[in-house]
């Protein structure tokens, strides 16, 4: 008869019945923030296209002349572009900043920053159609919550908001 080493007799008797949730405790709260993180960048860069999109899209709309004959103001140019902001169209009106403005040339231009000072203020902001054949800059401002902890503070501007920018220039048609 041989005899078993007592070591292997304790370490086969050993429960082990709540290791796997103490393991998974561990490393539910890391994973699951670094879901939730990568989550919130794949949703804000979406909101960032769709953005630029609706701003190209409605600057056309000023690039065409069809802004200056429908005599477009700046809430004009806001609620055509929330409107092509699909999915992020609820509360668009609210979130957006925008600026349009007609600029001698684009060497050296320096647009007001309505971000300089660390909060956002739209009292530089301007509207412009513009004449034909006139050099024009589109700005807009978009606020979003951030929900994830750290991702807010590593990215907000005062709380828990992060603004998204978009811009296009170009030139008037002449449609006189």
């Amino acid at each position: 008869m041989r005899r078993r080493p007592f070591h292997r007799y304790l370490n086969a008797r050993r429960p082990r019945e709540g290791a796997a949730a103490i393991e998974f405790g561990m490393i539910a709260l890391p994973f699951l923030f670094m879901l939730f993180a990568i989550a919130e960048i794949a949703f804000v860069f979406v909101l960032d296209s769709v953005l630029e999109n609706a701003v190209v899209e409605t600057g056309r709309l000023v690039r065409t002349g069809q802004a200056s004959a429908q005599g477009f103001t700046a809430d004009t140019f806001k609620e055509r572009m929330c409107a092509r902001m699909n999915i992020f169209a609820a509360g668009c009106l609210s979130k957006v900043h925008v600026d349009v403005r007609a600029v001698g040339t684009f060497a050296n231009l320096t647009p007001p920053d309505p971000l300089q000072g660390g909060g956002f203020s739209a009292a530089g902001l301007n509207y412009q159609n513009g004449a034909p054949g006139s050099l024009m800059l589109a700005r807009a401002w978009y606020r979003h919550t951030l929900f994830t902890p750290f991702l807010a503070q590593g990215l907000a501007r005062g709380g828990s908001d992060s603004w998204l920018m978009a811009s296009t220039s170009f030139q008037n048609e002449p449609w006189n």
